[in-house]
């Protein structure tokens, strides 16, 4: 079965993934990998996480017919998985109450993170609080600005959100701050990877805590209509909401899967973040994966109106699945992101984080070529409240009128 037979004990999903990283991240790593493996099928512990998503988070989340969009587009049925009612506001909580659960097992006192849109920033140190860690979160100064309210969730929590002034001053520089801070605090500090990416064990390890999103939309799929989903609709950035929708169906051949990226302004270079589609294979941030590169392998610029898809590289898995023709990768641009915002909110009373509506306006797009009996499923992997600026901005700068 395919989904039980990727990463491979080093980590790779044939080519892609693995560990490439310098020394002082050998031994971490090892520990890291070593007490994931063992935890994973520990009864308490599996016990104590459920018990946190069910508790604290708010699961299970619904699966919601969208039957006025439905009814709009003119083709298949759309289906919603509600990641957006989850504490926080997005899919992010998930991984974070596994990994923090087990920082604790592992003695850790200290977490120390790396957030784009805020998301995974605001879910860390909400669980942070809730058990009484310090918590460090890094954050593009770029990012800071554009979403201001999370750094003020976060900082409100009991948070130290600190910014990343170099290079973009984006994600991949609060990466690269998030992963020099857990190396000079090893002792003490788990690094609280926030997607599917990076060196073994996170992509597996991220994949596995965000897997009950697919395993609950299976069921509610089943139970609300008596069969499986034609398509699978997430958006793409490192990729932990895709491949956690996406992983309980892998073994489902007649379930289509698309990934949706960042297109952004268009695919010239520096501004889009869409790696499939002008990207190459690469190494980065201790994975070998697709990335956006020059010809000298110079890590490019990115832009997207969604701090959270603005990431230079995808997560391995997604690599894979794209090799082996599992899954298909699309992208969708600022503008069609933009509309999908105003559609959603307009038909069904529901704010889509500008991540998801990249979603959203791919599945517009071409879910009325679709026929009236058939199913998607779309991620709404985090709520827009955090975007309300920013889209606000835009359409002022548009001559569009808030009415």
């Amino acid at each position: 079965m395919l989904k039980d037979q990727y990463p491979d004990d080093k980590g790779r999903f044939q080519k892609f993934g693995g560990q490439y990283i310098p020394e002082t991240l050998a031994e971490p790593l090892r520990e890291l990998k070593e007490a994931y493996f063992k935890l994973k099928s520990d009864v308490e512990f599996q016990n104590d996480f459920q018990s946190m998503l069910k508790n604290y988070v708010g699961r299970e989340t619904p699966l919601t017919f969208a039957g006025r969009l439905t009814q709009l587009l003119g083709g298949a049925k759309v289906y919603l998985k509600r990641e957006d009612l989850a504490h926080t506001g997005a899919h992010k909580i998930n991984n974070v109450l596994g990994q923090i659960l087990l920082a604790r097992r592992m003695g850790k006192t200290r977490i120390v993170a790396e957030t784009g849109a805020g998301q995974h920033g605001v879910a860390t140190a909400a669980a942070a609080a809730h058990f009484g860690m310090e918590c460090v979160i890094y954050m593009g100064s770029v990012d800071m600005e554009r979403q201001k309210l999370n750094v003020h969730r976060m900082r409100l929590m009991g948070a130290k959100v600190k910014a990343a002034e170099s290079g973009t001053r984006t994600l991949k520089d609060a990466v690269n701050e998030a992963m020099r801070d857990w190396i000079t605090n090893i002792r003490s500090t788990h690094y609280l990877l926030g997607s599917a990416l990076g060196p073994h064990p996170y992509p597996q390890m991220v994949r596995d805590f965000q897997s009950v999103i697919g395993h609950e939309a299976k069921q509610q799929i089943l139970n609300a209509e008596g069969r499986l989903p034609d398509r699978l609709v997430a958006c793409v950035g490192g990729g932990s909401n895709a491949i956690g929708l996406f992983y309980a169906f892998l073994d489902d051949a007649e379930v289509e899967m698309i990934g949706v990226e960042a297109g952004g302004k268009s695919l010239n270079r520096g501004e889009h973040a869409a790696r499939f589609a002008t990207g190459s294979p690469g190494v980065f941030h201790g994975s070998l994966t697709y990335l956006l590169q020059d010809e000298d392998g110079q890590v490019l610029p990115t832009s997207s109106l969604s701090a959270g898809l603005d990431y230079q590289a995808v997560g391995p898995e997604h690599a894979f699945l794209r090799e082996i023709g599992r899954a298909k990768y699309e992208f969708a641009t600022d503008q069609e992101a933009l509309e999908a915002f105003q559609i959603l909110s307009k038909t069904e009373g529901i704010l889509p984080a500008l991540e998801s509506s990249h979603a959203l306006a791919w599945a517009m797009r071409t879910v009325p070529k679709m026929k009236k009996d058939e199913l998607v499923i779309v991620n709404l992997s985090g709520r827009g409240d955090k975007d309300l600026n920013t889209v606000l901005s835009v359409l002022e700068l548009e001559g569009q009128k808030n009415d």
